[in-house]
């Protein structure tokens, strides 16, 4: 019923879209399928397949079908474009409303979509006023809220037993977030605290994966889901019922503690709980999500579009973000730039402590041999591999390690680029890759229990992440990983990663978005396997001694103890 329920949504609130997410849903044999489907069939199957410029072709002679499709695979400026070509008169007049309003509300603009509806007329235009009305109104504080006896059978707290809330998780989403959320509660296991794991409304169905099991146990870990029969159409009414049904899980559980993970969603669920129970609230800021929505449109403030740095949405969302900080009995942050990003945002000092990205002792141990998976991805006798495990977006900078690459190859070094997991930017990269002439392996998506076996086959680990200010702040995991492997690290000199490489000592830093700079350090190691060894060994050696789930447990021990919940 829910899967139906948000099927049937889709449909009704873009159909555009709903063929685009059908391509991605659908088993390859059947996308071929959807060219069936009219002019957005084929061009959503085009796009799916790489080919971006044929697909907006497709829909070229018609402005209005080429906004709704640029707007669907999220390429403004071409819906920009198409949308100065709708004629805002006749038939094509109410859908250019529509248009614009889609439009303004993509580039956070939500007020100015709003008055785009000004006299749009239809059920549509009435679905999408309320559907931007809602997301507005999430986004001021206190909108959640339970009502007295929400909790009233819940009674006082297990000793030790903690209730994460978060976004999303394994096994549905493989990222460096879903890692860190079961191995802190691994190693919380471990320390003989009772964690348990409650996921956002509606996903994973909402994620597009049918599966609506009530509980799914990884590892021991418990992972509550709040899966209702109607998925809320609106985001406010949505937030609502979550926090009802996170309620009612809180009054059956008991725990001692609300920790929530970012973003303002989960908090927001978190303060409702803890102002219903008096529970105390962690808020554990693992990002700046507004941050990472503005890396993700980077290009988007050029020439005729907006700074969506001066939006709405972003505006508000940090406002909410920081209002949550400072709701929180504590914050749980990652390193010491994010420390100083929520100390400037008026928290007090001694609220905010670091509990940085880890790794498991499996991570430690020597890596596996790696001849036979080198020789199964086609990597040759003699070739050096330079490489990463990642999240393929934007602002990972992944363009510039093929740029890096193709350099060296031009200078005679046999090198391949080994391109591990998925993300929006890969068609892209794969476009990139072979306009430079490069014989990259991509190798999409692995699960975790597999990323060892990859970074046996890499020569040298690589995070060239950009200049964005997400980047600037928050550290990620899968460096952490490949230093704990013994593997030598070359990272863009960002603030977040100078934290944890140290240049010529536990890795390389090589400047931002500069191919040039990361070809040079990349040589040089790839030269000298002694220097890789000893680079490696240091990094190993580092994350030994201070960054391990365990150690990482007995961090929460101490702040669960500092609010009275062990």
């Amino acid at each position: 019923m829910l899967a139906a329920s948000i099927m049937i949504r889709h449909v009704a609130d873009d159909p555009v879209r709903a063929v685009v997410l059908a391509w991605r849903a659908l088993p390859a044999p059947l996308r071929g399928c959807l060219r069936a489907a009219g002019p957005y069939g084929r061009a959503a199957t085009l796009w799916g397949a790489g080919e971006g410029r044929a697909a907006l072709a497709v829909l070229g002679a018609s402005p209005r079908r080429l906004a709704a499709f640029s707007l669907a695979v999220d390429q403004p400026r071409v819906a920009r474009d198409a949308l100065a070509r709708v004629p805002g008169h006749g038939p094509g007049g109410q859908a250019r409303k529509r248009l614009a309003a889609r439009l303004a509300q993509r580039e956070g603009r939500l007020t100015d979509a709003l008055r785009a509806l000004d006299g749009a007329r239809g059920w549509r235009a009435r679905r999408l006023r309320r559907m931007i009305g809602a997301e507005q109104a999430l986004l001021e504080p206190g909108t959640v809220r339970l009502g007295p006896g929400a909790l009233a059978s819940g009674g006082h707290g297990t000793p030790g037993r903690v209730l994460h809330l978060v976004n999303d998780a394994l096994p549905t989403t493989n990222a460096g977030y879903t890692v860190r959320t079961q191995e802190i509660a691994l190693a919380q296991r471990a320390a003989g605290m009772d964690p348990h794991v409650v996921t956002r409304i509606g996903f994973p169905v909402t994620d597009g994966t049918l599966d609506g099991r009530p509980l799914v146990t990884i590892d021991g870990v418990p992972y509550h889901r709040l899966l209702p029969w109607l998925m809320p159409q609106l985001a406010d009414a949505a937030a609502q019922r979550g926090a009802e049904l996170a309620a009612a899980l809180t009054a059956r559980l008991r725990p001692a503690v609300l920790h929530a993970a970012s973003n303002y969603a989960n908090a927001l669920t978190g303060i409702a709980l803890r102002e219903a129970s008096g529970l105390p609230l962690v808020y554990e800021v693992r990002g700046f999500w507004e941050d990472t929505w503005l890396s993700r449109h980077a290009g988007d403030g050029v020439g005729d579009g907006p700074d969506l740095a001066d939006s709405e949405r972003y505006r508000l969302s940090r406002d909410l973000e920081t209002w949550c900080m400072r709701q929180a009995d504590l914050v749980v942050t990652l390193g010491e730039a994010m420390r100083e990003e929520i100390l400037s945002r008026g928290v007090p000092r001694d609220k905010v402590i670091i509990v940085p990205n880890a790794v498991s002792g499996d991570f430690l141990r020597p890596l596996p041999e790696g001849g036979a998976l080198r020789a199964g991805l086609g990597i040759r006798p003699g070739e050096r591999v330079v490489g990463l495990v990642s999240s393929l977006a934007a602002h990972e900078g992944i363009g510039t390690l093929l740029e890096a690459t193709a350099i060296l190859t031009e200078r005679g070094l046999p090198v391949r680029a080994l391109i591990v997991g998925d993300g929006p930017e890969r068609a892209a990269l794969q476009r990139q890759a072979a306009a430079l002439g490069l014989d990259a392996i991509f190798t999409g998506r692995v699960p975790v229990s597999k990323v060892r076996e990859f970074h046996a086959v890499l020569d040298v680990f690589v995070v060239p992440r950009t200049r964005d200010r997400v980047c600037q702040l928050v550290t990620p995991l899968k460096p952490v990983e490949a230093m704990a492997s013994g593997l030598p690290v070359v990272v863009s000199g960002v603030r977040a990663l100078a934290e944890i490489v140290k240049d010529g000592v536990t890795g390389m830093l090589a400047t931002p978005q500069d191919p040039v700079s990361l070809a040079e350090r990349l040589e040089r190691l790839l030269g000298d396997p002694g220097l890789r060894a000893k680079l490696g060994a240091a990094a190993r050696e580092w994350v030994a001694a201070d960054r391990t789930w365990a150690q990482n447990a007995a961090r929460y021990r101490d702040a669960y103890a500092r609010l009275g919940a062990l």
